[in-house]
């Protein structure tokens, strides 16, 4: 059931994010994804996991680094009650900033790239999630660094506040 949640608020972000630039509701939708995946079907679901005893020991056995598969086995899984309580931290974390907006989504989308990143050596089905994933922060932290103008604004006025923004980045201020 968690995998059918991350594939739809997946794709919801990911499609969210490739219009985030031009249109605020897909930069609030992309936002709410993220924070949702991040608190639910990531934070929750790593806490059931944990609370049920799941055993993590074959998470990373499809890595395509032998020092990734090493290192999880010696390390990370002898002490899993530690390292998946600092995952879900992290992802809560993560999702409440994303579903503040401003600059702390952007926070949250930073920490999330970086998260992200490092999943890409675990196996190739995370490897193709974290790629598509990292294109959708990447481009939802770019929408709520530069937002979109208003939607409801006449095409003069949302010109305006581009130029504006321009001549602000230009002028040293933003």
């Amino acid at each position: 059931m968690e995998k059918i949640l991350w594939l739809i608020l997946g794709s919801v972000a990911f499609i969210a994010a490739l219009r985030a630039r031009k249109s605020r509701r897909a930069l609030i939708v992309g936002r709410i994804a993220v924070g949702t995946l991040m608190i639910g079907p990531g934070a929750l679901v790593n806490a059931v996991y944990l609370a049920t005893g799941v055993d993590w020991t074959t998470f990373a056995d499809t890595a395509h680094i032998d020092f990734v598969r090493d290192t999880w086995r010696s390390l990370v899984a002898p002490n899993h009650l530690v390292f998946i309580t600092l995952l879900i931290a992290f992802e809560v974390t993560a999702g409440v900033l994303v579903l503040h907006g401003g600059r702390k989504a952007q926070t949250g989308y930073l920490a999330l790239i970086g998260m992200h990143i490092g999943l890409l050596p675990f196996g190739w089905i995370l490897t193709a999630w974290a790629a598509v994933m990292l294109v959708a922060f990447t481009l939802l932290f770019r929408a709520e660094r530069y937002p979109p103008a208003a939607e409801h604004a006449s095409p003069s006025v949302r010109s305006a506040t581009r130029d504006q923004r321009i001549e602000t980045r230009a002028a040293g201020v933003g």
